[in-house]
């Protein structure tokens, strides 16, 4: 695969001397679904704005597919769709009317075959002829995508796509970006809920206070950064930790019947073996043995958390 988004030193500040982007550099993979995600204010709407053309940067610079957002303006916009997070449509305008419309904007030709199949692939058909304000909270979100898609661009930014509909709705959402991702699209989406990319990202990038603090595969990022909980359950119900047992890092459950063993999955040894053989010694009798992974989201907090340390 090959970087069709190539963002160098990409720096926004205004008047007041507020930097909303501080010299960010990212590379995106043609074909990717790429996460953003960070805390409110962390400059993940103005990063996908000046990628789009909306805000001008103060320095630094993007192309798409090779075309410079600001010397090759209108090539590189022709790439890209953008979802934004209001819902901003025309209400008494038909749903295939304003898919059209969108199309009609970068100037190419009236191809409804096109527009059929992006409705269809959303879901729409059945409503290309209602007015949009017949519609629900989640359809006109589906409407935006249409837009964004009516003149087949290859790179798709959604901005917090799933923001305030149900989660039956978050879901259907999901599979339409897998599948837009099977139809050779380049999906980068900001969010606000962890298990949104947790379930449908190939990489995740961090972001917070205009830093991008990392861009990393998913899976690769969990097991790097992840931890793993080791609870053991024993028969019969304890006060305190036995002394044999102080020098591992061991949390005693309120009722004392369950010890969590935290430990680093990337350790050459992870010292289970040691502490079951020690709380055998220590004459506890285990019922059940159960691990767990660190989620993306106690990662996330952790990396935002260390970064508003560091400053």
């Amino acid at each position: 695969m090959s970087a069709i988004l190539q963002v160098r030193g990409l720096r926004k500040a205004y008047a007041n001397g507020f930097e909303a982007l501080k010299g960010v550099d990212l590379d995106i993979e043609e074909g990717e679904i790429i996460a953003l995600l960070g805390p409110n204010g962390a400059g993940k709407t103005t990063l996908i704005s000046t990628i789009c053309g909306i805000t001008t940067a103060t320095s630094g610079n993007v192309t798409v597919g090779g075309h410079d957002i600001e010397t090759d303006f209108r090539a590189a916009r022709s790439m890209i769709g953008l979802v934004p997070q209001e819902i901003n449509l025309e209400p008494f305008e038909t749903v295939v009317n304003t898919v059209r419309f969108s199309r009609g904007l970068f100037g190419l030709p009236r191809k409804d075959k096109i527009v059929e199949t992006v409705l269809r692939q959303l879901s729409l058909w059945d409503k290309k002829d209602n007015q949009v304000k017949e519609l629900s909270g989640g359809m006109k979100r589906r409407v935006l995508i249409a837009k964004a898609l009516a003149h087949e661009p290859r790179v798709l930014f959604l901005d917090e796509p799933t923001a305030g509909v149900d989660v039956e709705l978050r879901k259907d959402m999901w599979d339409i970006v897998a599948t837009l991702k099977q139809s050779g699209v380049t999906i980068i989406l900001t969010t606000h809920y962890i298990e949104e990319a947790e379930a449908i990202a190939d990489r995740v990038g961090v972001i917070n206070k205009g830093e991008l603090l990392l861009v990393e595969d998913k899976t690769a990022l969990m097991a790097r950064m992840g931890k793993k909980e080791l609870a053991v359950q024993i028969t019969a119900p304890i006060d305190t930790i036995p002394e044999l047992l102080a020098s591992y890092d061991l949390t005693l459950s309120e009722n004392g019947k369950t010890l969590t063993y935290t430990y680093d999955t990337r350790a050459e040894r992870t010292g289970i073996t040691s502490l079951l053989s020690a709380m055998s010694e220590a004459g506890l009798q285990l019922s059940d043995v159960e691990t767990r992974q660190s989620s993306l989201e106690e990662i996330f907090v952790g990396l935002v958390h260390d970064g508003k340390d560091a400053a």
